[in-house]
């Protein structure tokens, strides 16, 4: 075992409810993908952890405010005086007209009225977006994720699908060389969430060493 239930819940106490059901398949994933390393593993439990909020979070939401889209789309829903447009208080608080809204023409996605925003919404431990990084990781392992994209919620999906992407972008070596911030801009392409990503990460380090 690479990774504990005394030493994940020590870096992420959250995660207790879903501990259970997700330990066994978080170790196997890690082993497969070849994190399995101080380094790789604190780096990985921690962006995880973020993404998911401690791995309750396998599926995006987007129950987002007015004031929420103004602040994570600004260039769409915020107006000139930092204000939330009226697009943004029209469509506030309806995931599904937001996701086909501003994930349209993106990722491999048809246009808004295709639905396929919200179909393929960000699911998994890394939050998969978009039909052709769903294509992708199906690929990768085996998987109809565009025909089932469901799948990529469940525990054991959810471990492989952000296991694989992190091997196959090369975040194992970015560990191994303590660049966490271009983990995080790689994941993330941003440093959003950076300061709680870091604090995790230092506290994995801590624990796991």
């Amino acid at each position: 075992m690479l990774i504990d239930e005394r030493q994940l819940l020590l870096i992420l106490p959250n995660a207790r409810p879903v501990t259970g059901v997700f330990l066994p398949v978080l170790d196997t994933a890690m082993a497969d993908f070849g994190i399995d390393t101080l380094p790789r593993i604190a780096a990985f439990i921690a962006q995880v952890g973020h993404e998911s909020a401690q791995l309750t979070r396998c599926v995006e939401s987007l129950t987002y405010s007015a004031q929420r889209l103004a602040m994570v789309w600004p260039r769409r829903f915020r107006s000139a005086d930092g204000s939330p447009t009226a697009l943004a208080r029209e469509v506030a608080y309806q995931p599904e007209r937001i996701a086909n809204l501003v994930y349209a023409g993106r990722n491999g996605n048809g246009d808004e009225a295709s639905g396929d925003g919200w179909r393929f919404r960000g699911r998994g431990l890394l939050q998969v977006t978009g039909r052709s990084n769903y294509r992708a990781v199906g690929e990768g392992l085996a998987q109809p994720f565009v025909a089932r994209p469901q799948l990529l919620a469940e525990p054991r999906w959810a471990c492989r699908t952000a296991a694989w992407w992190w091997q196959r972008n090369g975040l194992n070596e970015l560990a191994d060389g303590a660049r966490f911030e271009d983990i995080t801009r790689r994941i993330n392409g941003g440093l959003n969430g950076l300061e709680d990503r870091a604090r995790v990460w230092r506290r994995a380090l801590e624990v796991l060493g």
